[in-house]
Order: C-alpha cells, then sequence, then structure tokens
C-alpha cells in the first residue's frame, strides 16, 4: 500500500516543503544566535540586526561551499537505507526524521531554550531508521564523528570565548572612554561573520536531505545539490532569521551574562571562529551551542561568578537531550505512519 496515492512529484514537493519549513524554523530558533548580543547592547535595534543577519544567512552556502550537506545526506545513515525500489519507506523515514525535528525545534522555541537544530536533525534521522530498521542501517563512524564535532564545538567556543576576550582587554587595556563606540562598530562585522557561517553551515542540512530525496524518487542520478536546493533552503532559513525568535534572544542576550559591547563583540567572533571552520570541514556544528559556550567563556575571562551558571546548566541540560527526545519524536511519527500504512 502506498504512504499517499498521489504522483511521484508529489512526494518531492512535500519533503521539500517540510525541509523548508524545519530551515525556516532553524533560522527562526537560531536567529538569537547571531543577534542576541548585539541587541543586548544596543550596537544595533531589533530591526537592523535582524534584516541584516538575513541578508548574511542567505548568502553564506554560496560563498562557502556545501561540504556539511555532503554529510548530512551520505554519512550518519547507509544509503541504502533510501532504496529507490521502496519509495513508499524510503520518503516515509525523511518525512518522520524532518517531523521529529521541527517537533523538537518548536518545544524548545515555547520555552525559549537555544537547544541545536542540528541536534535535532541529526536525531531525527537515527531515530526513525532505528525504529524502521534497527541499529544496523546506521553508519556508527560517520555518527560518531558528528556527534564529536556538535560536542567538541561548544568546547571550542567556550575557550576560544575566554581566550580572545583576555587577548582583547589586554590590547585595548589603554583605551579611551569611545572604546564603546568602538566595540560597537566592531560588533557589526563580527555578526556579519558570524550569521554568513551560520547560513553557511545551518542551511546545508536541508539541502542534504532534500538532495537525498531527489536521487530516491529518480530526479537526479547521484547526490548533487542544484542549485535551485541551495537558493530555497538558503531563502528559508534568511526568512526564519528575519522573523525572529525572540524568547530565545532573550534568554542569550541577557540571562547568561550581562554582556557590554566587548564581550559581545568577543563572543561573535568566536563563534564565528569556530562555525565557519566547521563548515569548510563538512562538520554540522550547533550554532546555538556554540554562541552559547561563547558567551560563557567571554563571562568567565571576566569573571567566573559573574556567569548565571543556574541559566547554563539548563542550556547544556537542552544539550543533552536534544538527539534523544528528537530520535523519539521521529521514531514515534514513523510508527504512527506505519499504523496508517502497514505495509511501509
Amino acid at each position: 500500500m502506498a504512504l499517499i496515492e498521489i504522483p511521484i512529484l508529489s512526494y518531492a514537493i512535500i519533503v521539500v516543503a517540510l525541509a523548508l519549513f524545519f530551515d525556516y524554523s532553524n533560522g527562526f530558533h537560531d536567529a538569537a544566535n547571531v543577534v542576541a548580543t548585539i541587541i543586548a547592547t544596543g550596537a544595533l535595534s531589533p530591526r537592523k540586526a535582524l534584516i541584516m543577519a538575513a541578508v548574511c544567512e542567505f548568502t553564506g552556502p554560496f560563498i562557502f561551499g556545501t561540504a556539511v550537506a555532503q554529510t548530512i545526506g551520505k554519512s550518519i545513515v547507509d544509503i541504502s537505507t533510501f532504496d529507490v525500489k521502496m519509495i513508499d519507506l524510503s520518503i516515509a523515514l525523511l518525512i518522520a526524521a524532518l517531523v521529529g525535528a521541527i517537533a523538537w525545534n518548536l518545544i524548545t522555541w515555547f520555552w525559549g531554550l537555544p537547544s541545536s537544530s542540528s541536534h535535532a536533525l541529526v536525531g531525527g534521522m537515527v531515530g526513525a531508521v532505528l525504529v524502521a530498521y534497527g541499529p544496523e542501517k546506521i553508519l556508527w563512524k560517520g555518527l560518531l564523528y558528528v556527534i564529536f564535532v556538535l560536542f567538541v564545538s561548544p568546547v571550542l567556543g567556550l575557550i576560544f570565548g575566554t581566550l580572545f576576550f583576555k587577548l582583547t582587554v589586554y590590547l585595548s587595556r589603554n583605551a579611551t572612554p569611545n572604546a564603546k563606540f568602538f566595540f560597537n562598530r566592531m560588533q557589526i562585522l563580527s555578526s556579519i561573520a558570524l550569521a554568513l557561517s551560520h547560513g553557511a553551515n545551518d542551511a546545508q542540512k536541508s539541502m542534504g536531505l532534500i538532495t537525498l530525496s531527489l536521487v530516491i524518487l529518480g530526479f537526479s542520478k547521484t547526490f548533487h545539490i542544484p542549485f535551485w536546493v541551495i537558493f530555497a533552503c538558503a531563502s528559508a532559513i534568511a526568512l526564519g532569521t528575519a522573523s525572529g525568535g525572540w524568547r530565545i534572544i532573550k534568554t542569550l542576550g541577557s540571562k547568561i551574562y550581562r554582556l557590554r559591547s566587548i564581550h559581545a563583540f568577543c563572543a561573535q567572533t568566536s563563534s564565528a571562529a569556530v562555525i565557519l571552520a566547521a563548515a569548510l570541514l563538512g562538520g554540522p556544528v550547533s550554532t546555538t551551542h556554540v554562541v552559547s559556550s561563547s558567551i560563557m567563556g567571554v563571562g568567565a575571562g571576566q569573571r567566573m561568578s559573574a556567569v548565571r551558571w543556574g541559566v547554563a546548566k539548563n542550556i547544556i541540560l537542552a544539550w543533552f537531550i536534544t538527539i534523544p527526545a528528537s530520535a523519539v519524536m521521529a521514531g514515534l511519527s514513523f510508527f504512527l505512519i506505519h499504523l496508517v500504512h502497514p505495509k511501509i
């Protein structure tokens, strides 16, 4: 029995629509990562900050390539899982993975928790495949690499944030009272770098799934990402960013550490360096986690007691539960699809 009795083209439309909605929710959810600090310090108004970020988010994937999309599409799940002879099952897996990731994004947005869209998508893919096939179809080496990158990158953000803040303080030790104006202007540059790196890394994750669906459905013979996929995913994440996720902006901008201009500049610069390096190496890192840890690192570089570690603890908890939580949601989504269509 088919999942839905509609033409092959409609399968593609469903997956593309869900993937673009995931990208939109990713931008909406992660807008805080890019603009929270620059808004909190008053360097830019919220509207200007979001528009600037959206433009850069759109541009990022065109500048820095699609290495992350290759990782998402080919390195986590055995490609034979998505058998072109079993289109219904393969599309059901992709739909379940995206539904699980989207659901977790919306839940954490509602509660104002800066969780990871990257973790959610990886968890969604793993959860759906585990329920459908069991562990033998998971590429454990590739999955462990992705998990390693996802968990090491915040540590690097914390370290770089602390070191870069201390270096910046040392270099500006004889600064005039105009230092705040200088760092406010520098924040614009660091925010542009952060938005470009976020767009380059996060927009690619949906590109990987869309391209995978095109291969499954026979629209593409090889895993090659078409221009229209890059354009559509870049547009979706840019629109999501322009919409802004104010609950998370508030958490990142004021609840972890009371930011001043120098702190925001250092956190943004440290985050951008880690995220862009990962994008070029094909590592799907979490912008949310890197920015959060960079803010913690900058605060700790100023004074350990100044960081609100209670809020930080809740964020760290979200880091650890996102992959299993989104995996469970994706697994349940696939199970429900199977109940409706038992032959899948």
